[in-house]
């Protein structure tokens, strides 16, 4: 008999998910059936899920979400999270434990955080289609005690500093990229590539709730990963679509936006201080009022739209990128967009992608999505 032929791997990334509302199934819903049809679905876990812990001092703390919500993510088709985010260890290491434990019991894969520095660090690894995919994760944005150390639970890291030398958090300009971090971040790569077909490497990095522009040292790590090894490299954190490129051939899709964000944490109504100073500070830095009908997900009105990155690795080996487009409808329920806003999405994708200095992108509507090639 011949020998069988394996699919093409189709692999989709989607960027935050806060899943602390009750009825999680529903919120996912809109995207699920596009995640399903994947042979693999990956998303970025922002927030810890737990009942234990002590509320972090360090940054503006994020609640934590039920660990029930979990399975949530399993049944809507992901098979594996990423979670090196600056909101992971908002409840300390026992939320860390507990979310690490949650995802283990729900079958789904890990990567980014871990009880130890050396455990954050290590890829997650998947089989599908016949391949085996690894997954790295890294932190760019702080704060530091979100970082694991050899002792202490929390993220993997790549170190990006301030100019004066002020604590790093992600309100704080971060410009200076350690190269002994970004070096070990690179040795992760070439190590996790020489067992991979399939190579991703996910960053929580940039600018919030800023349109099109990117921090400095964005496209100098995603860069840095790609001449280690990476296939594909995606960015989350800033709640909005950033712009896509090309490097070598592999494609950089450096703001994923928000994948399921549905919480009452961002919303400026709130008893809690912290997070209602920074609903309050948001405004001001960044000029922007938030859509009242959006009261479970109060971001830029630009980060309505939305993505899930899609890469394709046919049998030969080579790569076909593009994206699904999605639209947020309020109260903030990602849903697989339709023709009039995929279009939308598309022009915004090729907008801001130009407007962050970019080079200029070919977009073609195909397969229920957008293709991408430089």
């Amino acid at each position: 008999m011949p020998d069988r032929i394996e699919p093409a791997l189709d692999v989709l990334l989607t960027g935050d998910l806060i899943l602390d509302e009750p009825d999680p199934d529903h919120w996912l819903s809109g995207i699920a059936p596009a995640l399903k049809a994947a042979s693999l679905a990956i998303g970025h876990l922002e927030v810890p899920h737990t009942h234990r812990g002590q509320e972090s001092e360090d940054d503006v703390p994020a609640p934590a979400a039920d660990p029930a919500h979990l399975g949530a993510l399993r049944r809507a088709g992901f098979g594996a999270v990423t979670l090196a985010g600056n909101h992971m260890v908002d409840r300390g290491p026992e939320g860390v434990l507990d979310t690490i434990e949650g995802l283990e019991r729900e079958g789904l894969a890990h990567c980014g955080a871990g009880r130890t520095l050396e455990e954050a660090r290590r890829p997650a690894t998947l089989q599908a289609s016949g391949r085996r995919i690894a997954v790295l994760s890294y932190n760019c944005v702080g704060p530091e005690s979100n970082w694991a150390t050899a002792t202490r639970a929390g993220c993997a890291y790549v170190r990006i500093g301030t100019e004066d030398g002020r604590p790093i958090v992600p309100s704080a300009t971060l410009t200076q990229l350690d190269q002994a971090s970004l070096a070990a971040m690179q040795g992760d790569v070439a190590q996790a590539r020489g067992s991979a077909d399939l190579l991703i490497v996910a960053f929580h990095k940039g600018i919030v709730h800023r349109p099109a522009v990117l921090a400095s040292y964005e496209r100098a790590v995603s860069q840095a990963a790609i001449e280690a090894g990476a296939d594909v490299v995606i960015g989350h954190h800033a709640h909005i679509l950033k712009g896509i490129e090309f490097y070598r051939n592999r494609p950089i899709f450096h703001g994923l936006g928000n994948g399921c964000v549905v919480t009452r944490a961002l919303s400026p109504a709130q008893q809690h201080p912290r997070r209602a100073e920074w609903a309050r500070r948001r405004r001001e830095l960044f000029g922007f009022e938030p859509d009242p009908a959006y009261e479970l997900a109060p971001f830029h009105p630009e980060a309505v739209h939305g993505m899930i990155a899609r890469v394709r690795q046919h049998t030969s080996g080579t790569l076909e990128t593009g994206f699904i487009p999605i639209h947020v409808d309020p109260p903030g329920r990602p849903v697989l967009a339709s023709r009039a806003q995929a279009e939308q999405v598309r022009d915004y994708v090729a907008d801001i992608t130009v407007r962050a200095g970019l080079a200029p992108l070919h977009l073609r509507a195909s397969d229920g999505g957008v293709t991408l090639r430089p």
